[in-house]
């Protein structure tokens, strides 16, 4: 992590979802969504809602969408379908309901997974956004890349105290243009 966590800014809480996005996983095997939401309850967020939803572009975007109308939620997190298969179509489905594509989420993963796995980082299509004034990640299937993933950056950019910058203190000026769903 580069940056530095000011501690004489009150952490602030924020409502996180899981979904985990698979054909094949219950919630007994789940080994990703459970280190996701251990994780974001253990570092002292809300976990509103976790959910399993099948490999399927409609099923993925209705189930945002009503997380992204929950005033409740914050930030949705997924695990899986950001492979290069046929049934991975998570990116895709992200993509269809984004306001806004953060870029340097997806960039930045793979530059860290780089280190980790090398050249097999080109195969996850890890990404993020925001809509309706929420933010949504989603990261590849593995226990291992969730792990990764929150802990060498969403922990960091969802806490207030994080400098020089984060996501929290801009949340709520997410929706100032206007664009998405909810709306001040």
């Amino acid at each position: 992590m580069t940056g530095r966590l000011d501690e004489t800014i009150d952490f602030i809480p924020i409502g996180i979802a899981v979904m985990t996005i698979s054909d094949s996983r219950t919630t007994a095997d789940d080994k990703s969504g459970d280190v996701l939401s251990t994780r974001v309850t253990e570092y002292g967020h809300h976990l509103i809602s976790r959910t399993i939803v099948r490999d399927d572009i409609d099923e993925i975007q209705a189930m945002l969408k009503i997380w992204i109308e929950d005033p409740e939620i914050d930030a949705v997190i997924s695990t899986g379908g950001t492979g290069v298969t046929g049934r991975d179509v998570t990116p895709e489905a992200m993509r269809g309901i984004f306001d806004k594509e953060i870029e340097g989420f997806g960039e930045m993963f793979r530059w860290l997974s780089f280190a980790k796995i090398g050249t097999s980082a080109l195969q996850s299509r890890a990404i993020g956004g925001v809509a309706g004034g929420t933010y949504i990640f989603a990261l590849p299937g593995s226990p291992s890349a969730c792990r990764d993933g929150w802990d060498d950056i969403l922990k960091w950019q969802l806490d207030i105290r994080h400098q020089p910058c984060n996501f929290v203190e801009i949340m709520p000026r997410l929706l100032e243009s206007g664009i998405g769903g909810r709306s001040s």
